[in-house]
């Protein structure tokens, strides 16, 4: 419909008058930093996160994903002990007393889990002074941003080592981890080991955690940890059968779970595999050197930052047979960056507010932060491929909706 002259006249007073006087305030940082409110946006990204890694995690579940429900259902009724088996027999046991579809057992399970462990991050920050540049670790394509970027990182089940961690990061920052909690978290490690190897490649951050708060290394205090992740990986490599021992779709069939692809039929080669497509999986160095730079720039700004640089470096290369071994490298990286998020919330300053951050300063730190996130945006990592593209979520909320709509 064509405006008339008269409404087109007062439409330009009213961008003039309104929005023009918007725009220029919005356009001076100085300004429009004023009005950043960093921890409730924080708030805001644990909230989204959490609710479309729930909601996705049901939709694959719902569907019989052979992944995200059936990783789950591995079990010792098919041939006996092998790894990841302890999670499908339970669930097996639970049918049998209550009577209910697998798929609302294990969702049910999946929900505590994720919930549990996004709540507990929010109590870990509530009160602590967070910045803009560790939002930046957030927004980062491995941090959670990258459960946004690829939908396949939900209902996974190192969100049960990110619950640990995080509940472990929080009784040590409220002084409340006692010696028999600290047994109690062992014993929580070995049996997250039968559930599922990766717990065994990523047990330092719980030993950088307790140095972070001691201020000393306390080599006998890790030995336990370390021991709780190593024998039931030992008894898995030495006693371990295949996942599938021919039965599994059979055993689930039965118990009403049809999934038609996934680690049941898993037959590959994965190193093998990696050095086929060694093409795509040299571009996760142009992630990994991005996330060397953006870490390397937050811990510039940390005491004792030699010493944790150290320890971190030697938290990735004890994880390093995990990138020979399986071929998800994009999800290796994420677990580590999840696991620094949480560890690095320790060494946040005290805040007496639930809503307390440090205002952003227009200066040099700041622009660099800042292009550390718009790049962030940018750029995506998948799980296994390709691990660098430049489909990230600011692709999928600008881009990608247009081009649905354009082939429609």
């Amino acid at each position: 419909m064509k405006l008339a002259k008269n409404d087109e006249n007062k439409l330009n007073l009213l961008y003039f008058f309104f929005y023009v006087p918007i725009l220029k305030h919005i356009m001076r940082p100085a300004q429009f930093v004023k009005y950043v409110n960093i921890k409730v946006f924080i708030y805001f990204l644990i909230a989204v996160t959490a609710l479309y890694t729930l909601v996705f995690t049901c939709y694959y579940n719902f569907k019989d994903d052979g992944y995200i429900l059936a990783d789950w259902l591995i079990n010792y009724q098919d041939g006996g002990f092998k790894r990841r088996g302890l999670s499908g027999s339970f669930f097996f046991l639970l049918q049998d007393v209550t009577g209910l579809s697998l798929n609302y057992i294990v969702y049910f399970f999946q929900f505590i889990i994720i919930s549990g462990f996004f709540w507990l991050y929010a109590k870990l920050i509530r009160y602590k002074m967070t910045d803009l540049l560790y939002l930046s670790l957030l927004l980062s394509s491995i941090g959670f941003v990258g459960l946004l970027n690829t939908v396949t990182y939900v209902g996974k089940k190192e969100f049960i080592v990110f619950l640990l961690f995080t509940w472990f990061v929080y009784l040590l920052d409220k002084g409340k981890l006692t010696r028999c909690r600290e047994y109690i978290f062992c014993a929580a490690l070995f049996i997250t080991t039968l559930l599922h190897e990766v717990v065994l490649f990523y047990v330092p951050y719980f030993a950088i955690a307790l140095y972070l708060k001691t201020g000393k290394f306390e080599y006998k205090r890790y030995l336990k940890y370390f021991l709780s992740v190593g024998i039931p990986t030992l008894l898995i490599l030495l006693l371990g059968k295949n996942v599938n021992e021919g039965m599994s779709l059979q055993i689930l069939a039965d118990r009403g779970v049809h999934p038609v692809y996934g680690i049941f039929y898993w037959n590959i080669n994965e190193r093998d595999y990696i050095i086929e497509h060694k093409n795509e999986y040299v571009l996760y160095l142009i992630s990994l050197l991005f996330s060397i730079f953006h870490l390397g720039y937050y811990l510039k700004f940390l005491n004792n930052r030699k010493v944790l640089s150290i320890l971190l470096i030697g938290a990735f290369l004890f994880s390093l047979p995990l990138f020979y071994l399986a071929i998800d490298w994009g999800r290796w990286m994420y677990i580590h960056m999840m696991m620094m998020i949480v560890l690095f919330a320790l060494l946040l300053k005290e805040s007496r507010s639930a809503y307390g951050f440090e205002r952003i300063v227009i200066n040099k730190k700041f622009y660099i932060t800042l292009a550390i996130i718009i790049f962030s945006l940018i750029y995506r990592v998948e799980m296994s491929g390709k691990g660098f593209t430049f489909q990230g979520i600011l692709y999928r909320v600008c881009i990608a909706p247009l081009e649905l709509l354009n082939k429609m």
